[in-house]
């Protein structure tokens, strides 16, 4: 079997350490069930990566898709467009020519 990064890390096995220091770099407050379940699982994970990479896949060409997938294409068409002001005489509040919306960011609450 290859020495590859996954199954360097499978052999080494994931720590419940290993998922407290990144779930603290994401700024995750995991519980002591989550980090155990968490552990378990990137542990599974990792095992089944390695058995991947013990695969002998020397011969299987590398593919994108599980299928060949064309994309299709069309002719650009230009055609006419809404006339702007007619749509901004629907609008609830129109100004300048635009449509007037209420601020998102640093609204007073």
């Amino acid at each position: 079997m290859p020495d590859t990064p996954a199954t360097q890390i499978s052999a080494t096995r994931i720590t419940a350490a290993d998922v407290v220091k990144v779930a603290r770099l994401a700024r995750l407050d995991l519980t002591d069930e989550e980090i155990g379940r968490t552990t378990s699982q990137l542990a599974s994970m990792l095992d089944h990566f390695a058995d991947i990479d013990a695969l002998d896949l020397d011969g299987v060409e590398p593919m994108t898709q599980p299928y060949p997938l064309a994309n299709v294409f069309r002719e650009d068409v230009i055609v006419d467009g809404l006339d702007r002001d007619e749509v901004l005489a629907e609008a609830p509040d129109a100004a300048e020519g635009r449509f007037r919306v209420p601020p998102i960011i640093g609204a007073p609450e």
